[in-house]
């Protein structure tokens, strides 16, 4: 049996309790325990440190298999405990696609024997990513993965007949498509947000309205149907506006926003470093303050890292050759914090639910997302807020160095996490078993 009592720690309502941690679960919660079990605890300071439930990310690329030399899901796991992580979600555009029932098990399995963070594999909606059959939608629904999410992430699901069927068809399993929101017609060769930068650089623009559209014909769909909605990276005001439209009408959609887009904008493309590349692209200020105010708001109801590992080759090149991507896992909770919480956008309790508790909902991930509460599971992260840290490239965990943050100095630094009792990530001892 393993015992933790974490000590002095604020929770998310801001009260400062113990946590005792018995085996794999929360035993029990106080501003003094008295329970003889907690003399003989191994004791964790928590003092000047948020207690958090572990983190869900939604929207995570593993790149395994096929893209090792970008990550793995041992190194994704990596990264993602040490920003807090107790869940991600690996996206399905791997090498062979994870369009089948075979290939989630596969990463399933990666996953839970790399056992730092639970992985969760997403589903391709289409064979192959190519937009044209529904791929195993039942097989790997059915399957030892359990899949509920499905998205062609990378492409967009743009043939509006296609998507119908893929929403009537998860209904039968509650599950959800994540859209990938790009009109390929308006994006053919777009290098970044169209706009006054981009005519100033020279680079084709990537409309707002190529991201707009594919969103309220997906809502009206979802509508339709009465299927369950997921837009992946939001980035622009008008989409906002949109969710916010069909939510006010009762439609089952959801929508996620990245660290990146709630804090970088397309004036970093005057640099013509490719770090700043991404797929959707960095907007303007404008609206990247609709996206804040979105999420606080609630309109946006999660954060998502839409982390991307690229190999140095792939990005340390002439802009128009580049690869679209960011990594993120790390810096998450940094961003949301400085972003969001220093701003006082949001307080703690909104972070977590942004966070945590709804991304776990949506993915049906039934033993993540369940909060510091007494027979909860121990997914746990110590977070000291009385710290900050620059962020560098080269000290990742990542397979892959590009980060648009290298440099930056952050604020609140992840000290631990747990995992169902067990620390998966120690700033001062490294991972677990190293």
């Amino acid at each position: 049996m393993s015992t933790f009592l974490i000590a002095g720690g604020t929770l998310p309502d801001g009260s400062k309790k113990d946590v005792l941690v018995i085996d794999d679960m929360i035993s029990e919660i106080s501003s003094h325990i008295a329970s003889p079990l907690a003399q003989t605890a191994i004791s964790l300071d928590a003092r000047n440190c948020m207690v958090l439930p572990g983190l869900v990310d939604l929207h995570t690329h593993l790149r395994e298999p096929g893209r090792e030399d970008s990550e793995t899901v041992a190194s994704g796991s990596q990264s993602a405990v040490r920003g807090g992580f107790t869940a991600i979600s690996a996206m399905a555009n791997t090498f062979p696609v994870a369009d089948t029932a075979g290939v989630v098990e596969q990463v399933f399995r990666l996953g839970q024997l790399t056992g730092l963070c639970d992985v969760f594999p997403v589903g391709a909606v289409t064979q192959g990513l190519l937009g044209r059959q529904l791929a195993e939608l039942g097989a790997m629904a059915s399957s030892a993965a359990h899949v509920r999410v499905f998205s062609d992430d990378g492409n967009c699901v743009s043939d509006s007949m296609v998507m119908r069927r893929a929403l009537e068809y998860v209904k039968q399993f509650s599950g959800v498509i994540a859209q990938h929101a790009q009109d390929p017609a308006l994006t053919v060769g777009a290098q970044m947000n169209e706009g006054v930068v981009s005519s100033l650089l020279g680079l084709k623009g990537w409309p707002a309205v190529a991201e707009e559209a594919i969103i309220a014909r997906d809502i009206l769909l979802a509508d339709h149907v009465q299927s369950r909605l997921h837009i992946c990276h939001l980035t622009t005001a008008g989409g906002v506006e949109i969710v916010r439209w069909a939510k006010a009408r009762g439609i089952n959609v959801t929508a996620e926003v990245t660290p990146h887009h709630l804090l970088l904008t397309d004036e970093l493309a005057t640099s013509y470093n490719p770090v700043f590349k991404v797929n959707p692209p960095l907007r303007t200020m404008a609206d990247v303050m609709a996206l804040r105010e979105g999420l606080a708001d609630g309109t946006i109801d999660i954060v998502a890292t839409d982390h991307a590992p690229h190999p140095t080759e792939s990005k340390e090149c002439e802009w128009q050759n580049a690869s679209f991507g960011m990594i993120g896992l790390e810096t998450a909770l940094s961003v949301v914090k400085q972003t969001m919480i220093d701003s006082s956008m949001m307080n703690w309790e909104q972070l977590v639910e942004r966070m945590s508790t709804t991304p776990a909902r949506i993915g049906s991930y039934a033993n993540q997302g369940l909060g510091i509460t007494v027979g909860s599971p121990a997914n746990i992260s110590i977070v000291n807020t009385a710290k900050n840290w620059r962020v560098d490239k080269d000290l990742v965990a990542s397979r892959s160095r590009n980060t648009p943050f290298h440099g930056m100095e952050l604020p609140a630094v992840v000290e631990l996490t747990m995992l169902r009792g067990k620390i998966s990530y120690n700033s001062q001892m490294g991972h677990a078993g190293e």
